[in-house]
């Protein structure tokens, strides 16, 4: 079976591993960049944007194209699903009108209120200046400023944190409204407190499949500090909870999910076909931080690198209907991103590094390429997150070790990583900070 793959980072090559474990599938590529990991296992790559709608739609069609997979946002965002569709190739990822559920906060926020979906936040929109201080003014709490588009996982700021009161709101919101940050209209929620989570599915239209709950830690820094990323790595359990979450708290947030898939279909009138991304926030309560229309990045290395089951076949009922399961590997995992100093906000000009893949094979561990590129046989970092590395094991703690032994295979000028992701000592903080909360 021919299979499209778009993207062309670590999340992408998670996906193209996980579908070429069945040996009858071809796979062809879209991407960016010269992803050296998604590169070999391709039969052709096409290298454009992610967003040449047109251009990736005559590639699939001159290649026969059974299934595409996608993995950006962006393309999801664009149409590039409703595109393929009208060629006869369907897709895994949702409508342009579904994935405004990710690509659109407002529209996510007025889902979950006009359907009375649980574990919404209190939240009002503006485009106006004076309209939205004169809400801050009001507000009794302190908020979270988003702008209502996309913007990398990188335009969303806390108040207490990256904004220290009222004022820098105030600045933060004329920012995102005069500089047009992701469409140029603001989302102000309020602020939720706890620990965050991950719930993934994968969903056919009717059925919803949940995974394992991930862990990601989007701060850049040790000790959760420095500014918001795209995700420095995560954890999963070998039970598929977390440290601090119970079988009711997952069994609520997959219901949250489940709500919400009938909810589009009731609003768009479309069936919701691919990937459904639940960030949630355990404190008092559970409330939903945000959807995203996809696999999330890093927590898909999580759950693909335990996925027993046939990817490609649960890409197959997808699109076709009658998703039944998934089976995963009772095993935890670590997630650890090398990237460039500076990511997120001011990285440094390319920079080779050299990745020894047979001694982090031989370490045990997983290797997954985000956005680098292979130039005359060497690799070469971009402004992105470089490797992700991902241990397995029957203990976090040991699926930690596994991870960091690898990273040691990784050598190369301005690059970092977070050695606390997945430890005991960062785990046990963060239980820590449960007990505000539950007692």
């Amino acid at each position: 079976m021919k299979f499209l793959l778009i993207g062309g980072g670590a999340r992408e090559h998670a996906m193209a591993l996980a579908l070429k474990k069945n040996t009858d599938v071809e796979l062809y590529s879209v991407m960016g960049n010269k992803n050296p990991g998604i590169l070999r296992l391709s039969e052709k790559v096409l290298q454009v944007k992610e967003t040449e709608l047109e251009r990736i739609r005559e590639f699939a069609v001159s290649n026969k194209i059974e299934i595409a997979v996608v993995g950006p946002e962006a393309s999801l965002g664009a149409g590039i699903s409703n595109l393929l569709g009208e060629v006869g190739i369907p897709t895994v990822g949702p409508k342009k009108e579904l994935a405004l559920i990710e690509t659109d906060k407002e529209f996510c926020r007025n889902v979950m209120a006009e359907y009375s979906i649980p574990a919404n936040l209190t939240y009002a929109c503006f485009n106006d200046f004076e309209e939205a201080c004169a809400y801050v003014d009001s507000y009794n709490g302190e908020l979270v400023v988003k702008p209502v588009g996309l913007t990398g996982g990188k335009g969303v700021k806390v108040q207490g944190e990256h904004l220290k009161n009222k004022e820098d709101v105030k600045v933060y919101i004329r920012e995102v409204l005069e500089r047009g940050i992701g469409g140029g209209r603001v989302v102000l929620e309020e602020k939720a407190l706890g620990e965050e989570f991950t719930v993934q599915a994968f969903v056919d239209g009717s059925n919803v499949i949940p995974m394992p709950a991930v862990q990601d830690h989007k701060r850049a820094y040790e000790g959760d500090t420095g500014h918001n990323t795209g995700g420095m790595g995560s954890y999963s359990m070998v039970d598929g909870l977390l440290p601090f979450l119970t079988t009711e708290d997952y069994n609520f947030a997959v219901d949250v999910i489940k709500k919400t898939v009938m909810a589009l279909k009731n609003k768009t009138g479309e069936s919701y076909r691919g990937i459904l991304y639940g960030q949630f926030m355990k404190g008092s309560e559970i409330k939903l931080i945000e959807f995203n229309c996809r696999f999330g990045d890093p927590e898909i290395m999580n759950v693909l690198t335990i996925l027993k089951s046939d990817f490609s076949e649960l890409c197959r009922h997808i699109v076709e209907g009658g998703l039944k399961g998934a089976v995963f590997s009772e095993l935890a995992t670590v997630c650890k991103y090398v990237v460039p100093e500076g990511y997120g906000f001011n990285p440094p000009p390319p920079c080779e590094i050299e990745v020894n893949e047979g001694a982090i094979a031989d370490e045990g561990a997983n290797l997954y390429y985000a956005v680098v590129n292979e130039k005359n046989g060497k690799l070469f970092t971009t402004t992105s997150r470089a490797v992700a590395i991902v241990g397995v094991a029957d203990s976090f703690e040991e699926a930690e070790k596994i991870a960091e032994k690898a990273i040691s295979h990784i050598r190369g000028e301005h690059i970092y990583h977070r050695r606390d992701i997945g430890t005991r000592e960062l785990i046990e903080r963060k239980l820590r900070n449960m007990e505000k909360f539950i007692g």
